[in-house]
């Protein structure tokens, strides 16, 4: 009962937010002197295709000559939803390149963003949303008053909530938890109003369980782009890494943005 009654407040609280969020964003789209700033129509795309695909691969490579390889292999697997990470030597080159390659085709982000200068340099190379490992507010605030679509990294209820009312949309479950598809059932399930996007310890043959019971999404990282198969660039095990993932996630269905 007590939890019900949390949940329940904190449904109202957020439902207030969303609608200052909402206002914020509506106010900030058509500020000419607002550097980066993206459309309604911009953030409501990236989101509207998040929750139509619901899969995103998530690549770091050690070298910058295998980047573009495994992406590509992940790419012909059936992807539509891809993250390059600064962790990757020329990350933004890559990046800029596979948006340039692949514009209104296939949806791509830049992760490991840790602050705003590292933010701006990922939406110049062409990324259309912003993922950072941990929870920072200022990176939150900077992408929700440019109409950018940010998931941060949160390992608990309480960095989730905060995430969502600092701005963020979709909130990335980082690192994986105790429990994994019910853990995200529990907590979405009390917290309604929360869009989950789990990353670390979702599998090839689990991607759909963690959908079914709750996430919005799942990201994909080393499952996918197997070290073993990069290592030995068997570019053609990442593609079939990636068609096992896409065929687990088609059956969950596309998701209904809260």
């Amino acid at each position: 009962m007590a939890l019900r009654l949390a949940s329940n407040t904190l449904l109202r609280q957020s439902k207030k937010a969303g609608i200052i969020a909402a206002s914020r964003s509506l106010s900030t789209s058509v500020d000419s002197t607002l550097d980066r700033a993206k459309s309604t129509e911009d953030y409501d795309r990236v989101l509207q295709t998040f929750a139509n695909i619901r899969a995103c691969a998530v690549l770091r490579t050690p070298t910058s000559e295998a980047c573009p390889k495994a992406m590509q292999a992940c790419i012909d697997g059936g992807f539509k939803i891809v993250e390059f990470t600064l962790t990757t030597p020329d990350c933004l080159d890559h990046l800029s390149a596979f948006r340039t390659k692949y514009d209104g085709d296939v949806m791509v982000g830049c992760g490991t963003i840790m602050n705003t200068a590292d933010a701006e340099a990922a939406v110049d190379a062409g990324a259309e949303f912003i993922i950072t490992p941990v929870m920072l507010p200022d990176v939150i605030e900077w992408c929700a008053a440019r109409n950018i679509v940010s998931v941060p990294g949160c390992q608990t209820p309480t960095e989730l909530v905060s995430a969502y009312r600092a701005g963020a949309p979709l909130q990335k479950l980082f690192p994986g938890v105790t429990g994994g598809p019910m853990w995200v059932k529990a907590v979405s399930s009390a917290l309604p109003f929360l869009s989950i996007n789990p990353t670390s310890g979702v599998t090839l043959e689990n991607a759909g369980e963690y959908l079914s019971h709750g996430a919005a999404s799942v990201g994909l990282v080393a499952p996918l782009f197997d070290p073993v198969a990069i290592a030995n660039e068997d570019w053609d095990q990442i593609a079939k890494n990636a068609e096992i993932v896409m065929a687990n996630v088609k059956e969950a269905g596309p998701y209904i943005r809260k």
